[in-house]
């Protein structure tokens, strides 16, 4: 990251020390934040100008190429506007990367600003988006060893992917042909008695 890392609580001296390239974005874009919105506040965060309002609302990071410009809920803006550039993996926050104030729309911006704004002025904070996890794939030996154990199988897949999930990676991580047997045989008894990952010594 080529971003600024001066070590400064006080706004005006953190942009008075960001890089030659971003210090006249960062101006620009600081002093539309604070006409446009008034009652948010400023401060100094993990090296960005934050805007807070109840909560942090938005934040500038001065990179010696671009300026950085994020959204802290992005992510329940994004379908509003599409100023942000990449970021779709992201739980929360969104961000737009500045290279020049020509490119970017001042009025979608200044409608994206009092959108992040009655967002933070609502009154409940929804937990962000669950990130999927992808499927554990089937070891091959506890595959083959469900295959001879018809109890077995038949609980396993009464379970949920997450805790079928739970005895895949348990069975993976066996580095030792010793422990591998050993964990196969406590999973099939496990699993005979119906017992979750959790509960197989129970």
């Amino acid at each position: 990251m080529d971003c600024s890392r001066a070590k400064t609580h006080d706004p005006d001296t953190w942009v008075e020390q960001a890089p030659a390239f971003s210090k006249p974005l960062a101006e620009q874009v600081r002093e539309w934040i604070l006409r446009w919105q008034p009652d948010l506040t400023e401060s100094i965060k993990w090296n960005m100008l934050c805007f807070s309002g109840h909560r942090l609302v938005c934040g500038l990071s001065a990179c010696k190429h671009h300026l950085g410009i994020s959204f802290f809920r992005g992510t329940e803006l994004r379908e509003s506007t599409s100023l942000f550039t990449g970021g779709e993996g992201n739980t929360s926050i969104q961000s737009i990367r500045l290279t020049s104030l020509e490119a970017l729309d001042a009025r979608a911006f200044r409608q994206l600003l009092q959108a992040a704004v009655r967002l933070d002025a609502s009154p409940q904070l929804p937990p962000p988006p669950k990130v999927r996890r992808e499927e554990w794939p089937m070891p091959e030996v506890l595959a083959k060893a469900l295959k001879s154990n018809k109890a077995a199988a038949a609980n396993f897949e009464t379970l949920s992917r997450t805790c079928q999930r739970e005895y895949k990676v348990w069975i993976s991580m066996a580095k030792q042909p010793e422990t591998l047997a050993r964990r196969l045989k406590e999973t099939l008894a496990a699993l005979a008695a119906g017992r979750k990952w959790a509960q197989r010594k129970g």
